[in-house]
């Protein structure tokens, strides 16, 4: 038996940070690729510590939904699941390249594959630009359009910006949008001027957030001038500057995510190939279909 469990931080604050990791376990669930699928979170039931102890599966793929390598991935998760011998050498990364290892969970007796973040995988690139295509209603969309890949960015975290710049450098390498930039809220280049850093008259904006929340509703829309108060809303698009802004709010709300899962458990070894077939197809559907 295989099991999948996806691993995110929660809140006790938004009710709403943990819909994302519930809707891409569904998707899951529904390709029947893992006999067992489960969430998990550091600030909501139920917790990391005891995820292990519910599954009856022998071999578990553990992928975190986090946007990059850091302090939850490197040490507060590999120590709530008490994964032996755990040390952030085997992922042998440089930041944004660790893709799995393979460690055993001997107090629980399973074999557990933990995998690197959601954020850093190249497939979240194509996340970023479904997001675009979602929010503009065009899958087609980059011809005349600018990009902006928005981070929280901080000096605690060095990884933090790697994983934004990472998607920004990947996407513009795709020659599909006018201008592609990376802008953080906490260092430079800021957000906040926006419309500074394009030419382009139209400019689609997503932030790479798990999900909704403060930062992604409140801050970011008032940072960047699309309202003066998040609570009255802003038109979509919202022209400020003389650009229209599209901006789409958290990149982990859109249902391509739960192929980047995928991707990570497939790249451990998980025999998942025609699961990720089955959710490229069926999120594009229902892509279309709230379009």
């Amino acid at each position: 038996m295989q099991a999948l469990v996806i691993v995110a931080h929660g809140s006790h604050l938004n009710p709403e940070s943990s819909t994302p990791t519930y809707a891409h376990a569904d998707t899951i669930r529904e390709t029947a690729a893992f006999d067992e699928v489960r969430e998990a979170f550091w600030k909501e039931e139920p917790h990391f510590r005891e995820v292990l102890r519910t599954l009856e599966s022998e071999e578990v793929y553990v992928v975190p939904l986090f946007v990059s390598e850091g302090y939850f991935t490197e040490e507060v998760i590999p120590r709530e699941l008490r994964l032996e011998g755990w040390d952030p050498d085997a992922w042998a990364s440089d930041g944004t390249s660790a893709t799995h290892a393979t460690l055993q969970a001997s107090d629980v007796d399973k074999t557990v594959h933990y995998c690197g973040p959601v954020g850093t995988h190249d497939a979240m690139s194509d996340v970023i630009v479904r997001r675009a295509e979602s929010i503009t209603g065009d899958p087609d969309v980059g011809e005349g359009f600018g990009l902006a890949v928005v981070g929280h960015g901080t000096k605690r975290n060095e990884n933090s910006a790697k994983a934004i710049e990472y998607h920004a450098d990947r996407i513009r390498e795709m020659d599909r949008f006018d201008e592609v930039q990376a802008l953080f809220m906490d260092e430079d280049p800021e957000v906040d001027d926006v419309t500074e850093f394009f030419e382009s008259e139209d400019v689609v904006v997503v932030p790479l957030f798990v999900a909704d929340g403060y930062h992604t509703q409140e801050d970011i829309p008032e940072d960047m001038g699309l309202t003066d108060d998040y609570r009255t809303g802003w038109e979509t698009p919202e022209k400020v500057n003389g650009h229209y802004i599209w901006y789409s709010g958290a990149v982990g709300t859109e249902p391509l995510m739960a192929d980047v899962v995928l991707e990570r458990a497939l790249d451990a070894g998980a025999d998942v190939e025609a699961a990720v077939e089955y959710v490229r197809e069926h999120t594009r559907d229902a892509a279309a279909t709230e379009a």
